[in-house]
């Protein structure tokens, strides 16, 4: 089935919609899928025996339960619009089990196919009759159909050269500076540099914007003053709340920025908790994607790329030029270049120079803000230990004897294990009387 969709996705290119309707999407399609269609944007329907309980990594324009679908009453079928919609419609079955009952239909165009036989026809009564034979049930065994996917993506590879669309396209950069820190000994004046020549290296020639995210508190004045130099844009944000911001602060920049555009995440921990959503927003508004992160992730992601690097190599793109320095903090900072862009993502306001911005972040104001965070996630652990409590005793047993057994941790089993023991510690040491005696 998956294979069928490929061969039609290479015959068919967009703008075209397609539907699965098959319990395997999100267990088995899913993952490739959704990185063919953040590649190729293709409007995607889906049916399946019951609506999902969990959100999908794919983006689809609708979605319905099977029984319902079929439920659904057919409405202005003589419509010409209707009718032209029928007459362009394809529709395939991928059938598990050799046992077919079909009636003969309205559709002249409707074929039969036999995978393993390769066996075409156009006749229900044909196929039933292949499907029944002896050459049909030897095939079927001499040519199975490996139920493992043949996955497309997974060997894409990494640091394409630009396309032209995006080559002098604005790049806008998210960096989350828990995760990938500045090195010790590293000048912070360097990092846009870096970022630049490892982008031009690509052929990307555009304007680049950089928003660095952070508990700012903790770092030194000498590196927000270095970065701030190069137009490094400063947001403060504490843990809790640094990949929501992160996320938000990207959904701002997207309704001012239109593809074509390339957008980057320098972070660890935000394609791990949150790609299914980026993934699903690609797959909608398709940007040209960059990551950087410390460390390689153990399996690949359901984000499709452009480019990918390790924050610390990243860091020396360019380095015959650039280097590694250390970072003096009597350094002078060239006022002319000093950009006014200082954020604190707690409070959610904006600061005029990097003087007003460390005095708001020593503020008490600003304290009690992080300080109602703080509370507000505890508060949230909290409750959702009360749910799991509340959960427990719903299905907590009735019985007086499996209470029992829960709450003593099955007593009675241990109480059993415990005769055995001690039964094989009266055995053994009888055996060892018997032996002394008879020594």
């Amino acid at each position: 089935m998956y294979s069928d969709m490929l061969e039609w996705r290479a015959h068919n290119p967009p703008p075209a919609t397609m539907m699965l309707i098959s319990d395997q999407v999100e267990d088995v399609f899913a993952w490739d899928l959704a990185r063919l269609q953040q590649h190729t944007q293709y409007n995607l329907f889906l049916a399946s025996p019951s609506m999902p309980s969990r959100s999908s990594v794919l983006h689809t324009s609708a979605r319905w339960a099977w029984e319902s679908l079929l439920l659904e009453s057919p409405k202005s079928l003589e419509s010409p619009k209707r009718s032209a919609l029928s007459s362009q419609l394809s529709v395939k079955f991928s059938f598990k089990s050799s046992a077919l009952e079909c009636t003969s239909g309205q559709l002249s165009a409707a074929k039969f196919y036999c995978k393993p036989c390769c066996f075409h026809g156009q006749s229900p009564a044909g196929f039933r009759k292949h499907i029944s034979s002896k050459m049909h049930a030897v095939k079927e065994v001499l040519n199975p159909l490996y139920e493992e996917l043949d996955s497309q993506t997974s060997k894409w590879g990494k640091n394409y050269a630009a396309k032209p669309e995006y080559a002098t396209a604005q790049i806008a950069v998210w960096w989350d500076m828990i995760d990938c820190p500045i090195p010790e000994g590293y000048d912070a004046r360097r990092v846009r540099p870096s970022l630049e020549a490892a982008f031009k290296e690509l052929g990307y020639s555009g304007p680049v914007s950089i928003t660095a995210f952070g508990d700012l508190n903790q770092a030194p004045d000498h590196l927000l003053r270095g970065l701030s130099s190069t137009g490094v844009a400063l947001a403060h944000a504490i843990p809790e709340v640094i990949y929501s911001r992160m996320l938000s602060a990207m959904a701002t920049w997207k309704t001012h920025n239109p593809p074509p555009a390339t957008i980057m995440f320098i972070s660890d921990d935000l394609n791990r908790l949150y790609s299914d959503t980026i993934a699903r927003e690609q797959q909608e508004n398709k940007y040209n994607l960059f990551m950087a992160y410390s460390y390689r992730p153990h399996k690949m992601s359901v984000l499709v790329t452009s480019a990918e690097w390790l924050w610390e190599s990243l860091l020396l793109a360019g380095a015959p030029r650039w280097g590694l320095h250390k970072c003096s903090q009597s350094s002078t900072i060239p006022r002319e270049n000093t950009t006014e862009m200082f954020v604190c993502r707690v409070c959610i306001c904006d600061c005029k120079s990097l003087d007003d911005f460390t005095n708001h972040l020593s503020s008490e104001n600003h304290a009690q803000e992080e300080a109602y965070i703080y509370a507000c996630r505890r508060a949230a652990k909290f409750d959702i230990r009360y749910r799991i409590k509340d959960e427990v005793l719903e299905n907590f047993p009735e019985s007086k004897r499996l209470r029992k057994a829960c709450g003593t941790g099955f007593g009675h089993l241990h109480n059993h294990l415990h005769v055995v023991t001690n039964r094989g510690s009266r055995l053994r040491a009888r055996k060892s009387h018997t032996s002394k005696k008879d020594w």
